[in-house]
This record gives structure tokens, sequence and C-alpha cells, in this order.
């Protein structure tokens, strides 16, 4: 069952999002989703690389301008971003803020964090957890063009 926990990153999940451990969250895969023109929601798998927590009310997402999900977000401005590892289920509910600002191939949109919910089990499920995340590998280096070209969009004012 989930719960709200605001309109506002706690701090757990703000240096999740700040990109200060980046290294160790390589590897892990976040869906976000999108709503298509037709109403029904899109989905893109996306990672820690692509997302930064510019405060606890602002995220910043950086993907392939050309993509469906950077369209969706675009023309009807909405986002869910899902974070489910071990022992943390989390919703954030975003708005785009403006256009997107456009770095070759990257759109960058900054986010307002509308609502974080967090999911846990009821009494009724007892123990039940989740015990794994969407994960990858080989995780990407940081030293890499496409790597540089990413953190670049996310940090550009």
């Amino acid at each position: 069952m989930s719960r709200s926990l605001g309109a506002a990153l706690p701090p757990g999940l703000l240096a999740r999002f700040s990109q200060a451990d980046l290294p160790s969250l390589l590897g892990r895969g976040l869906p976000f989703l999108t709503l298509g023109a037709d109403g029904t929601l899109h989905p893109m798998l996306c990672s820690y690389l692509e997302w930064l927590a510019v405060d606890a009310g602002t995220l910043r997402l950086a993907i392939a301008a050309p993509s469906r999900s950077a369209r969706n977000l675009e023309e009807r401005g909405v986002g869910t971003l899902l974070v489910v590892e071990p022992g943390l289920t989390i919703y954030i509910k975003c708005r785009a803020m403006g256009a997107p600002l456009r770095r070759g191939a990257l759109a960058r949109f900054s986010l307002a964090v509308e609502d974080v919910l967090e999911d846990s089990p009821t009494a009724e499920e007892g123990d039940v957890r989740i015990t794994g995340g969407i994960t990858y590998a080989p995780g990407p280096s940081l030293d890499e063009a496409w790597v540089r070209a990413v953190l670049a969009a996310l940090r550009a004012e």
C-alpha cells in the first residue's frame, strides 16, 4: 500500500539522486512512465545516470531528444519515476517545468516533484518484500563520451 511522503524528495532520496555516489548506483534500472497521446502510459527504462536532483523539489532528466518519452513529456508534461529496489519502493510523480533544454541529441527536462509515494506491505501481506530490482551489466564507464554528454546536459544552466 502506498502513502504520500509529500511534494519533496526526503533526504535519503535527495542524496541518492544527487549523483554524489553515482558509481555505486550504476547498473540499476529505473522505469519512468509518461502519458502518450492516446492516453496510455508509455514506459521507458533509464538509470541513475540520467537523473539529477537539483533540490528536494526539482529533478532533472536527460534523455534522447527524438524519443517518444521526450515527446510525451514535452507535450503532456507529466511522468512518474519508479524506484524499485530491495527494501525500497517509491513512486515519484513529476511535472515538466517549461520546455526542455536541447544539447546535441539530448533533451534535458526540469521536473517539479509533485508527490513522492512510498509503497510498503500491509499487515495482511506479512513479511513480503521486494528482494531485487532491475539491474543491467556492464555498467557504463564515467569516462565514456556519451556518459560525459549526459552528465553535462544535467548540469547545464
